[in-house]
């Protein structure tokens, strides 16, 4: 793709889509503060919030805008509807911001347009291509995602995300909004968009999926195999329902794997330069500011940042972990941002100096 940044782009949409779990609401200022440390984290987009939906909202997004959307932090971004009111609300609310984005969205499923918007593929296409056209006359940056694109006919879709591009979209978002798809699947829907979309190679494809049946991270892993460029992600997964992609996994797995995915980036498979722009080691600082300002609790075995993600109880791999980490750990603790492991002296502890049956 002629605009693939050369890496992976990490978009973190924790303040507008991970705010809408359940009982997750958060006041201005633990936004603020989220978002501050969400650019110490190093990533690259942060959706703020839904500008349209409430003056609260408005007034977060244009706040986070003004206090973390300096030059050398990440673009602000934030989400409105295919609709004049909600484009121009939004893009009021991210003007502070020296590099600025508009995500704009409308459903592309037959489902969708039948039962919720009422509207023909016509009548979407042709707005589509109305309101991208009006967010770009506002800004130089603007998002354009298909809703429910997991469902969708691909070949409407398409024509869909052709429209918008030739109507100044910089970047198209697949999301998967209900988290059906598999991971094959998912993966074959965006080599498909790479294959029939003649004007592709002028924006930057991106993902959004929901983990509805636990898929959404390998969905991902997936989808950057198939050439995209940007993901769209929650810390510690929150999100409507099941919740969305989680950005420590992902992150997680494209570092410990680098070797595995750098091919797909056209990088020789032994190159040691990041795939992503995150500092690893400012992941579980930020997985607790969110858990604690939200109330959301991480279950204590989530991968990367649950409390047992490097604890070791089981005696046999004490023993291995003692003797080498690379036994039973794939990552340093470290990397994180853990001083070091834990080694629980549990029901199934064993004294290192116990002779092991497999001890050379």
């Amino acid at each position: 793709m002629a605009r693939d940044p050369g890496r992976v782009l990490i978009f973190d949409t924790t303040l507008r889509d991970g705010e809408q779990s359940p009982g997750a609401s958060l006041n201005l200022e633990e936004k603020l503060a989220i978002a501050q440390q969400l650019a110490r984290l190093g990533v690259d987009i942060i959706e703020a919030g839904f500008p349209f939906a409430s003056p609260g909202d408005f007034n977060a997004v244009q706040r986070i805008a003004d206090s973390v959307g300096t030059p050398e932090g990440p673009i602000i971004c934030g989400l409105a509807r295919a609709a004049a009111g909600d484009i121009k609300a939004c893009a009021d609310a991210v003007a502070p911001a020296a590099r600025r984005r508009i995500h704009t969205f409308i459903a592309t499923s037959d489902i969708h347009l039948e039962h919720k918007l009422r509207k023909t593929r016509a009548e979407v296409l042709a707005i589509t291509a109305e309101m991208v056209d009006y967010a770009r006359s506002l800004v130089d940056d603007v998002e354009f995602s298909c809703e429910d694109a997991g469902r969708s006919d691909p070949e409407f879709m398409y024509e869909v995300i052709e429209a918008a591009i030739r109507a100044g979209a910089t970047t198209i978002n697949i999301p998967d909004t209900v988290g059906y798809t598999t991971p094959a699947e998912f993966g074959e829907l965006i080599a498909g968009i790479n294959a029939h979309v003649p004007n592709i190679d002028q924006a930057v494809i991106s993902v959004h999926g929901h983990n509805d049946l636990g898929l959404a991270v390998a969905n991902f892993l997936e989808a950057v195999k198939n050439g995209a460029r940007q993901l769209e992600c929650t810390i510690n997964g929150i999100g409507e329902r099941a919740g969305n992609a989680s950005l420590e996994e992902l992150v997680m797995a494209l570092h410990v794997r680098r070797s595995y995915f750098n091919p797909f980036l056209g990088r020789p498979a032994e190159s040691t330069e990041p795939l992503t722009g995150v500092r690893t080691e400012e992941i579980t600082k930020t997985s607790r500011l969110v858990s604690n300002l939200t109330g959301m609790a991480v279950q204590p075995n989530k991968a990367i940042v649950g409390a047992n993600a490097f604890a070791h109880e089981s005696g046999i791999h004490q023993d291995g972990v003692l003797k080498n980490r690379l036994t039973y750990e794939i990552i340093d603790a470290r990397t994180v941002g853990l001083t070091d492991n834990r080694i629980s002296l549990g029901k199934l502890w064993a004294s290192p100096t116990t002779a092991s049956p497999w001890a050379s």
